[in-house]
């Protein structure tokens, strides 16, 4: 497994790629945004560990870069920054962020947080059978979404979000439900995770994103007419 660190504070990028290492993966370390970007265009890594406030170009806009690239759109990302302001998670998750962390953090947390992103984007779930919701199809096995004949690029995380609501159509999902199932947070304190996720999601699937229907008050849940 490799990992690679987009990080512009040297000390931090090598305490993170010391501590993974120690777990198992092999790291590289680019100290501003436009040359993480080509290194992970390069590389093609497991895991992206993406600084939100880069020299050269900004860790949002490697983020959407990464995203917008076939190759690459799937590789899980983790946005760290010092900045703590829920517009900017909200903004990272926009982008295609899997997850979000608020400088300091702990080695445990930032490793927990891997474990649970990994594990999101490995298992394919219960069911391996093709999921069909309307024009929807999810193919678990093979991790494809298509909507008709147009394949659907989705991160891990939406991956996982939509096949939870798809296989629990008609039953309604509380968020702290959700951040427990899919995101694998023993936490539930940060719904708007969910909710931001939502709506990316719905924007992706264009009119099939319709099923996805909001519960005021309590979640989410997949419902087809």
């Amino acid at each position: 497994m490799k990992a690679i660190i987009i990080e512009d504070e040297r000390d931090l990028a090598e305490l993170v790629a010391f501590n993974l290492e120690k777990e198992g993966w092999k790291t590289a370390i680019a100290l501003d945004g436009r040359s993480g970007l080509e290194l992970v265009k390069t590389e093609l890594p497991d895991l992206v560990i993406l600084d939100l406030m880069l020299p050269e170009m900004g860790g949002i806009e490697v983020c959407r870069a990464i995203r917008r690239h076939e190759r690459t759109t799937a590789i899980p990302i983790i946005m760290v920054t010092a900045k703590g302001e829920e517009i900017d998670r909200v903004v990272g998750f926009e982008m295609g962020a899997d997850d979000y962390l608020v400088k300091p953090f702990s080695t445990r947390e930032l490793l927990l947080r891997i474990k649970a992103i990994l594990r999101r984007a490995s298992q394919p779930g219960q069911e391996e059978k093709l999921i069909t919701r309307g024009a929807l199809a999810i193919d678990p096995e093979r991790h494809r979404v298509t909507v008709g004949d147009t394949e659907i690029n989705l991160t891990s995380t939406e991956f996982k979000l939509l096949q939870t609501l798809a296989e629990r159509t008609g039953r309604m999902q509380g968020r702290e439900q959700l951040l427990r199932d899919v995101w694998g947070y023993s936490s539930t304190a940060d719904t708007r995770t969910v909710d931001t996720h939502i709506t990316r999601l719905r924007s992706k699937l264009g009119e099939a994103g319709e099923m996805i229907r909001t519960v005021r008050g309590f979640g989410y849940k997949m419902e087809v007419e």
